[in-house]
């Protein structure tokens, strides 16, 4: 039973705080490389190659986790002043077009993202300071639009176990 309860804690936990985990781990990662680098070239007077590297593979994992997070907390742009103006019937219309074509824009992401991972993985590209493949790196790309779209889905569930009587994520 303990066992149990102590999963969905951990599940609850990495729901309500994974993108936050990832994308501060890769600011962390941007920020200590950056300081060493700086460390090393003012007080050693010697460059650290592999540092630059490092922070720019760690860069889009902070953007497209920030991204998500976006997602999950409903902080996109969008214009709901504008929105909350027009008729009851036109705000959720155009709520459900405009999510219904983020939608289709994440999984048009995923399927060519796929397309460019499977091509990374068939001829490897090595990184020249880390000595990795680019592969690892750049699956950010896939992974954060399947993460979006789940917590674009999850927004709607939640939706649907409600009254219904506001939009999705208000």
């Amino acid at each position: 039973m303990e066992n149990t309860e102590q999963k969905r804690s951990i599940w609850a936990f990495l729901d309500a705080h994974f993108e936050e985990i990832i994308s501060c781990a890769a600011l962390a990662i941007i920020a200590c490389c950056v300081m060493a680098q700086v460390i090393s070239r003012f007080v050693f007077s010697l460059g650290l190659t592999w540092t630059e590297e490092l922070a720019g593979f760690a860069m889009p994992w902070a953007i497209y986790m920030g991204a998500a997070l976006g997602v999950r907390e409903r902080y996109h742009i969008r214009i709901f002043i504008g929105l909350q103006q027009l008729p009851r019937v036109l705000q959720f219309g155009l709520t459900y077009l405009g999510d219904s074509l983020w939608v289709f824009f994440n999984l048009f992401m995923i399927f060519y993202g796929v397309e460019y991972l499977t091509l990374l993985w068939e001829r490897p590209t090595i990184s020249p300071t880390l000595s990795i493949s680019r592969f690892w790196p750049e699956t950010i790309v896939v992974v954060a639009y399947v993460l979006m779209l789940l917590r674009l889905l999850q927004i709607y569930w939640k939706w649907m176990k409600t009254d219904r009587r506001e939009l999705p994520g208000w």
